[in-house]
């Protein structure tokens, strides 16, 4: 029986996909339990385990720690006596955080055309590494793999096991941004489509990891955007209303400045993921007394809150912006007392909230246009005009982007009956929340 190679396993596991891979994994669970693994599941367990195992300082993109940290898997996923990540930024992109090989801790001029050795992982590094990026340079120029014979790699070392090299990019959206390259004592036909395997893998990990940088900024935007909303026109009339009260009723004038000031500081710090939805109703709290005396009595508000669900982890700025929505936009042409209520309920592994209305409504076919246009710069191009603001497709947006499509808003609403928003929060879900002082692992 022909036994396959590991380089031969993982060639076919990648080809195959993670899914493929992750049934696999099972199928070999299940023979093992039963005692009728084949040579092959072996390999193919290994392949896969290896894999995992460099996977998640992948995500993080092609840095000196990241590389460091993935190569010795990689050397041992291939078989290779020594592995070679080298990566390519303009200066001072942050691609390495530590010294470069030069020990001076600078990127050099030429780092974007010609690579920045990341990390050398395996034996021979005294004697190859400083050629290690000849190797990769006409890689990195063309994009495509290719072998250095013994004739450029080897040494005076008659014992030294690093005589060729297997070089294949690494690419993003068609951008070569690094090279992986693998040494040994030979180049065999499997070993050279393992190494352009992995390098694609390595690929695809590098563009999640990019992604997932998009989103960053994504949500640093609509963050910026939700800021932005807390209009001039709201400071402006907030200031005048507490400077009415300076003469005629000095305590109330400074028992509203310090809302504002308390109001200022929460929607203003340095943002986090994530809040307490007693925080946020700290802060929307300290909003509607401004707009209280702002209005006077046309402005009723309650709230109704287990307190069960004040602890909850919540999404920085996803409240407030839906209770400004009602003000500004419900009480349009309103004559009488506009009343908003808040409710948040215990509802079992989930918080249920909401912010009602009786103010002007909305039709549900427009309703439908600005929550489908996107809380962008463009979303909110093509919702000028629509007297909605950008809260409410902000919110919504962000709600699905961190809990999934099942948990975006629902909105109850019609013209003269006013508006219902309600929103649902997981209060188990796992990840990080992070306070001034530490982080928290919920």
């Amino acid at each position: 029986m022909v036994v396959p190679s590991v380089p031969d396993t993982l060639a076919i596991v990648l080809v195959l996909g993670a899914g493929a891979g992750g049934c696999a994994l099972r199928r070999w669970r299940l023979t093992r339990k039963g005692g009728f693994a084949t040579p092959a599941d072996d390999a193919t367990f290994a392949a896969l385990h290896t894999i995992s195992r460099a996977s998640p300082s992948l995500r993080g993109g092609l840095t000196r720690d990241s590389a460091r940290k993935a190569a010795r898997h990689l050397r041992t996923l291939l078989g290779a006596e020594a592995i070679v990540l080298i990566g390519v930024g303009p200066p001072g992109d942050g691609t390495d955080g530590d010294a470069d090989a030069g020990g001076d801790g600078e990127s050099g001029p030429d780092d974007h055309e010609h690579g920045r050795l990341l990390v050398w992982d395996g034996t021979g590094e005294d004697a190859h590494a400083a050629e290690a990026l000849a190797h990769a340079r006409p890689v990195l120029a063309s994009g495509r793999p290719r072998v250095v014979n013994p004739d450029l790699v080897a040494c005076d070392d008659p014992f030294c096991r690093v005589k060729v090299a297997m070089v294949a990019p690494l690419t993003v959206e068609g951008r070569v941004e690094g090279v992986l390259a693998a040494y040994g004592p030979s180049a065999s036909t499997a070993r050279v489509r393992a190494v352009g395997e992995v390098a694609r893998w390595i690929s695809s990990q590098l563009e999640l990891a990019e992604l997932d940088s998009s989103r960053a900024r994504l949500a640093e935007a609509e963050m910026r955007a939700l800021r932005a909303q807390i209009s001039p026109h709201f400071v402006y009339n907030s200031l005048t209303t507490i400077a009415s009260f300076v003469r005629t009723d000095p305590e109330r004038a400074r028992e509203l400045l310090l809302d504002f000031a308390d109001f200022a500081r929460y929607s203003f710090r340095n943002p986090r993921d994530f809040t307490t939805l007693a925080d946020e109703l700290r802060s929307i709290d300290r909003y509607l007394l401004l707009e209280r005396a702002r209005f006077g009595e046309r402005l009723q508000f309650s709230v109704e809150i287990a307190p069960e669900v004040l602890p909850v982890a919540v999404p920085f700025l996803s409240l407030q912006p839906l209770v400004e929505n009602a003000i500004r936009h419900g009480m349009e042409g309103a004559r009488t007392a506009f009343h908003i209520k808040i409710v948040a309920r215990d509802a079992g592994p989930e918080a249920a909230i909401s912010v009602e209305d009786d103010g002007v409504g909305m039709d549900p076919d427009r309703l439908q246009e600005v929550l489908t246009a996107g809380a962008g710069p463009a979303g909110r191009e093509r919702r000028s005009g629509a007297g909605a603001g950008i809260g409410l497709a902000n919110v919504d947006e962000r709600m699905r982007q961190v809990y999934g499509d099942e948990y975006g808003l629902t909105v109850e609403t019609a013209l003269g009956a006013g508006t219902k928003v309600n929103l649902r929060v997981p209060k188990y879900r796992p990840g990080s929340f992070r306070t001034d002082e530490s982080t928290i692992t919920l």
